[in-house]
């Protein structure tokens, strides 16, 4: 796990100090070693902070050059199948002057082109430069669990894994992105390939770039997508025991793959489903495994110590628990300012302190990330499947104007107000928002004195929301491809990284991915009544009897009690009404702030408010 940065112009760069700057502000992400390249025409450089993993020698450093000196790489990630790949590759007539997986890129690179992505199996972002070719190719995995953000302005190229880093340049504009802040406002996030910042994009996961330096032109195409599902796999109910053998298979081959590693590697067991079942499956492939858990004294109801203890105890793991210290106020900023982008999820906190305690013990650590998306985990999914089989035949008329009322009478954060407002959405082929902060008409309440700014978060989701007939296929591809990589994964990637740990997600195999939306039909993912159907079926073939298959805790702390009182409140309210250097509408902010004190549920909102003011004022970002 490293961070990477470049520029490629069609015209020598003049200043290049500002590269070693840029790759500095990552050394979280790379604190081993570091390393710059630049072409001999002065027109490409390339940098490097690395997070040693797999070959810890010199063999290893970034920027790396073929044995030609014809193409040279900066990567970030791991690739699983790089052994396999080797193999192959020296079949061909490859030779090999290290043990790294990078090194293995490189010559797929020289043997098929860009052509080789399909053949990797692993977390990425890369920049590859071409000297005969005078080309930048720049890629990212399929599900997006590595970042890459690029600037493109006066035929000049640049690229990062943080946006951080592109900020470094001496004069980067930073000026804000109306349409991007929209997004985060409605739905917490910055969605596909746009970024907070104007003419800033993000590579979107499953798309490769191509950056001509002699035309000054950029190509961006995807390189993968979700397969189509099986129909006949749906229609036959006798395949059932065959697709659970299936997952089984396919889950422990990516748990032993990502196991690999030349440095201490745990797993984070939260007592889960999804955690439990890479435990099981990671004391198959490993003499010794260690399993990591955290709790917050004080916390009861958000304690899962108990649950982690029992599947330490079942399979006989090296079982640490770790006690968080006290959660004060004063890590938002800290927060804020690795974020980049702001993303509205208070989870971060957990996450950043139990990456924080692990990196103690081990630098690379497995997780579950991935298997609610992939099988119906989210608590929205049965909810929407009833609601389909009980509401879907109400005139869509009469569920109209009941979502025009709940939007116009009941207040913000008011329980239910969301599922009310979601009768709006036609459940034949759209997804209702049910996670959305602020809706249009609060958007608008919110932000005032931008001109003739108009909300187009919906558009924009609407537009992303896939096209199939089946409501729980949809739901799921949507959150696969949009709240995973936006949210879910970049809250994983930005506060390990900030911790120099490596968090690896065997259910993002690809395989399983593919396994997932491709062979497994919806009623073995969620129903009316159930969820995780498949993933519980094998948790009860693998896991102890006494094991809860229904318990859903979530990663989660109690923030809404916080800012009843105390630090976190006084710490809300003078971030967001202590300076009139603000964006937002200070009376609306008042009345949110107000409704949290009695009792409604406005906490992600009032994180999401604070979280933006402290990421613009840390980054000096203009409206």
């Amino acid at each position: 796990m490293c961070g990477i940065i470049g520029i490629a112009s069609n015209t020598p760069i003049s200043y290049r100090l500002w590269l070693a700057t840029g790759c500095d502000a990552m050394t979280h992400r790379g604190p081993d070693d570091a390393g710059e390249w630049w072409s001999a025409d002065g027109r490409v450089g390339l940098a490097h902070r690395r997070l040693s993993i797999i070959d810890l020698s010199p063999a290893g450093h970034q920027p790396m050059l073929d044995a030609a000196g014809d193409v040279c790489i900066v990567f970030n990630g791991e690739i699983y199948n790089y052994q396999d790949l080797k193999k192959e590759l020296q079949s061909l007539g490859h030779v090999f002057r290290s043990t790294s997986d990078t090194e293995v890129m490189l010559a797929a690179y020289r043997e098929w082109g860009t052509d080789f992505l399909r053949y990797l199996n692993g977390m990425f972002a890369f920049g590859i430069y071409d000297q005969k070719e005078r080309c930048l190719f720049l890629a990212r995995d399929r599900a997006g669990e590595k970042p890459l953000f690029y600037r493109l302005a006066n035929e000049t190229i640049s690229f990062a894994s943080e946006l951080k880093a592109l900020m470094a340049a001496p004069g980067f504009p930073r000026r804000l992105d109306l349409e991007a802040l929209d997004c985060y406002l409605a739905y917490g996030y910055v969605p596909g390939d746009r970024c907070i910042l104007q003419g800033v994009n993000k590579l979107p996961p499953a798309h490769a770039l191509l950056f001509d330096l002699k035309s000054g032109q950029l190509r961006v195409w995807r390189y993968w997508q979700l397969p189509e599902p099986d129909a006949a796999a749906a229609a036959d109910q006798s395949n059932e025991t065959a697709i659970l053998d299936k997952l089984e298979t396919l889950l422990e081959d990516a748990v032993r793959r990502q196991l690999v590693a030349d440095v201490p590697v745990g797993v984070l067991l939260s007592g889960g489903v999804d955690s439990s079942l890479v435990t099981a499956m990671a004391v198959r492939a490993a003499a010794k495994v260690s399993t990591f858990t955290i709790r917050f004294p004080g916390y009861g109801a958000y304690d899962e110590t108990e649950h982690a203890r029992l599947i330490a105890r079942h399979f006989g793991t090296e079982h640490v628990e770790l006690e968080a210290a006290e959660v004060i106020v004063d890590l938002l900023p800290l927060l804020a300012r690795q974020f980049d982008e702001p993303t509205v999820d208070s989870s971060m906190i957990p996450t950043y302190l139990v990456s924080k305690l692990v990196r103690q013990h081990c630098t690379v650590a497995l997780g579950g990330d991935g298997g609610d998306e992939l099988f119906g985990g989210y608590g929205h999914y049965d909810r929407l499947l009833w609601m389909q089989r009980w509401l879907g035949g109400i005139p869509q008329s009469v569920r109209l104007s009941v979502a025009s009322v709940a939007g116009t009478i009941l207040p913000i954060g008011f329980k239910g107000r969301n599922w009310l407002q979601g009768l709006a959405v036609d459940l034949k082929r759209g997804v209702p928002l049910i996670a959305s902060y602020f809706d249009r008409n609060t958007r608008r309440r919110l932000i005032t004195g931008q001109g003739s700014w108009l909300p187009v978060a919906e558009a924009i989701r609407e537009g992303r929301v896939p096209q199939t007939a089946d409501l729980l296929q949809r739901s799921t591809r949507m959150d696969f491809e949009n709240y995973l990589p936006e949210d879910i994964l970049v809250k994983v990637d930005r506060t390990s990284m900030l911790n120099s740990l490596e968090v690896r997600a065997p259910f993002l195999d690809y395989r399983i991915i593919e396994f997932a939306f491709g062979k497994v039909p919806s009623y073995m993912k969620a129903t009316p009544s159930s969820r995780k159907v498949l993933l519980k079926k094998l948790a009860e073939r693998l896991l102890p009897r006494e094991f809860d298959h229904h318990r859903k805790q979530g990663f989660s702390i109690p923030l809404g009690s916080w800012l009843q009182k105390g630090s976190w409140k006084q710490f809300f309210h003078e971030t967001l009404l202590g300076s009139n250097d603000t964006l937002f509408n200070r009376q609306y902010v008042k009345e949110l702030l107000d409704g949290q004190t009695r009792g409604r549920a406005n906490s992600e909102r009032l994180f999401a408010l604070v979280l933006f003011e402290l990421w613009r004022r840390e980054y000096k970002i203009s409206l």
